[in-house]
């Protein structure tokens, strides 16, 4: 008898095995995107609330917890992309003979920038914990901390502040997001559809859910960039 693991290993042989780790995988990145973005929204309400919500993170399990939710989504993120690239190919295969249905034109350019965007999108995604987290591009992050009730913690205001304080920095980021949330507006409903809880009813509505899901993670990711430059969100006066 197979174990889980062999089982879940086979299925990558199939299209179908593909498809489905695509969609759990996807729904994992889903439920992720709406927590960093609430997270992250509290960059409106000052220091004090953002570096008290990232202190609690970085110390829970002694500071382990965070580490094993980004390598398991860093890696959920991987095999998403790689397997949707790989879908791709084999559709693109299957189907050689060019379309002759604008709808099915359009389909096929969309999954032609899918695999472009999607490797923009794993490069930002590098970047942006190369940038915040590991402080690669910006070792002076690491000197940042804030007084949290006595405490010494991470400055992580600064940082975001800071970091956004770059054009390029800030237009790299507008620019991976417009992508992602192109993928979210399409991958939505088709993540519903892999698992079988798409129907011909809820088609519609699942469609109008991802549309607005995508544009409240547009609009609340996007805002945060364009607030510091604007000098809306401003840097810690000391």
């Amino acid at each position: 008898m197979k174990s889980l693991v062999q089982v879940v290993f086979s299925s990558l042989g199939s299209s179908v095995g593909k498809k489905l780790l695509v969609a759990l995988t996807g729904l994992a990145l889903l439920l992720f995107l709406a927590g960093h973005l609430a997270g992250n929204l509290l960059i409106y309400r000052g220091p004090e609330e953002l570096n008290a919500y990232a202190h609690e993170l970085h110390t829970a399990l002694h500071g382990s917890l965070v580490w094993i939710a980004r390598g398991g989504l860093l890696a959920a993120f991987v095999v998403h992309v790689a397997l949707t690239i790989a879908l791709a190919k084999e559709n693109r295969a299957a189907r050689p003979q060019a379309y002759k249905k604008p709808s099915t034109v359009q389909a096929s350019i969309a999954s032609r920038t899918m695999i472009m965007s999607g490797l923009i999108i794993l490069a930002f995604v590098v970047y942006h914990i190369l940038h915040f987290t590991i402080h690669v591009a910006d070792p002076s992050y690491d000197a940042l901390t804030y007084d949290l009730h006595g405490h010494t913690v991470p400055d992580v205001y600064s940082k975001v502040v800071m970091g956004f304080s770059s054009v390029p920095v800030s237009a790299f980021y507008i620019v991976a997001m417009t992508l992602l949330c192109t993928h979210l507006s399409h991958g939505f409903a088709s993540v519903f559809q892999t698992l079988g809880l798409r129907s011909a009813r809820t088609g519609e509505v699942l469609k109008l859910l991802g549309g607005a899901y995508a544009l409240i993670i547009f609009v609340g990711n996007v805002s945060i960039p364009l607030s510091v430059l604007a000098g809306l969100i401003k840097p810690i006066v000391h």
